[in-house]
């Protein structure tokens, strides 16, 4: 899924630009950054940083509640 600025998220509709997120790790290209971040919903994203700005173009779906061990 292919996000621009001032897209949303189309799991919780927080907007890609705005906190709360949680950046998982950075990397540098010959290009560009990349920039793995999580949303408040906990879809996992991929960020590109270039000379146009941030913009998402990658995200998984929200994480799911895991079942606690006394529940099973």
């Amino acid at each position: 899924m292919i996000s621009t600025t001032g897209a949303k998220c189309p799991h919780c509709g927080w907007p890609d630009a705005a906190e709360p997120f949680q950046v998982v790790s950075r990397h540098s290209t010959a290009a560009d950054r990349t920039v793995w971040t999580r949303c408040g919903c906990g879809s996992l994203q991929v960020r590109v940083v270039d000379g146009r700005g941030m913009r998402v173009v990658s995200r998984s779906r929200p994480t799911q509640p895991q079942p606690s061990p006394a529940g099973r």
